[in-house]
């Protein structure tokens, strides 16, 4: 049977364009001296498990699997292994938050009470959808001190209300926008805006808005049978093998519940930034830093990098969970896309050092 998502997909094409047609590969001599030795440089370097995949203007460079999806079980990785997202899932939900403002639906400049209309009217007036798509909401976060007493708490299941009312819903720790504060409780409340605005499930949301019209047919949440039984296992060591768990509850989605594979992550930003998918307002919106200290917009951050002794813009979509790492890397002009996905914990600065590597290595137009 053809799942709903994929016979929409199939119907995408308006949108996304040449991406329904998968890129062909390029062969070996395609792809320059300086990107394979970077690639095989760093390989080695830091025994890397995962993906990696490059494109460039729509041609896919390199996409390469590296390592083991699940050591103990001896599934060996592939392109196709779908891993944990973690906090590119924030810049997922901003898109389809976007999504939403362009229908009329929701406003950036709107209150949390403007659709949570039970939610405390003294600090929900205050605080701004975009706020909570920032960080910037100054609302605490009230499960990790919970969890610190109480562990049991990663394994409890709350309702989207629920959790509102038990973990976003202290008095305000500073004043919304004025500084970072990287928090789950933003993202809880973004899930019940989304549901209570569209009446759906949220999964049921996003996969409606966003992930079936964009193609993106293997990003899922991580709570399914369906991942789990996909997804790669994540590692603190490889040899011996020494795992790390990550529990997965639905009412934490929003913040960095989702999996994917690296081709659907380079599909989705191609058709974000460069096709009528959003509005050019939308568009302009999720690419403005809201914090300049944080280079962080909605639901990630823009870096700019050198490319050939010019600086480019760059949308930087990091993820991290234990046992896992995640890089959605995309030139808002469109030229470059890079996914990195890894699934033994390896640090945010080695990854972005081999990213801005790679970029650096890759042929110019």
């Amino acid at each position: 049977m053809v799942s709903r998502r994929r016979f929409v997909s199939g119907m995408a094409g308006t949108l996304v364009g040449a991406w329904l047609a998968p890129s062909l590969l390029a062969t070996d001599a395609a792809t320059t001296k300086g990107v394979r030795a970077t690639v095989d440089d760093f390989v080695k370097a830091n025994n890397f498990q995962g993906v990696i995949h490059l494109v460039r203007n729509q041609r896919v460079l390199l996409s390469e699997a590296f390592g083991m999806a699940d050591v103990e079980a001896g599934r060996r990785a592939t392109v196709d292994t779908l891993y944990p997202l973690a906090s590119i899932t924030k810049w997922i939900v901003s898109v389809t938050v976007l999504r939403l403002v362009d229908q009329g639906r929701l406003a950036l400049n709107g209150s949390i009470v403007d659709y949570l209309t039970d939610y405390r009217p003294d600090t929900g007036a205050r605080v701004k959808l975009k706020h909570l798509l920032s960080n910037s909401s100054g609302i605490p976060n009230g499960f990790t001190p919970l969890a610190k007493i109480d562990p049991g708490m990663w394994t409890k299941s709350y309702t989207t209300d629920e959790a509102i009312k038990a973990f976003c819903s202290g008095d305000l720790a500073f004043e919304p926008g004025s500084r970072f504060s990287y928090d789950l409780t933003n993202w809880i409340l973004v899930k019940g805006i989304v549901e209570r605005v569209t009446g759906k499930d949220f999964a049921a949301a996003i996969d409606t808005l966003s992930l079936a019209p964009l193609g993106l047919e293997h990003v899922l949440p991580r709570y399914t049978e369906e991942a789990r039984a996909q997804v790669a296992a994540g590692y603190a060591s490889i040899e011996p093998p020494i795992r790390k768990m990550n529990p997965q509850l639905a009412y934490m989605v929003a913040s960095g519940g989702y999996c994917g594979t690296a081709t659907d992550l380079v599909r989705a930003a191609e058709g974000v930034y460069g096709a009528s998918f959003l509005s050019a307002a939308s568009r302009e919106a999720l690419s403005t830093i809201l914090v300049p200290t944080q280079s962080y917009a909605l639901g990630g951050r823009i870096r700019k990098i050198q490319v050939d002794g010019t600086p480019h813009d760059f949308a930087w979509e990091t993820g991290r969970l234990d046992g896992y790492r995640s890089l959605l890397a995309h030139r808002l002009d469109g030229q470059t896309s890079l996914v990195l996905l890894n699934n033994t914990d390896l640090s945010q600065k080695t990854i972005d050092l081999f990213a801005e590597a790679m970029f650096a290595a890759t042929p110019q137009a």
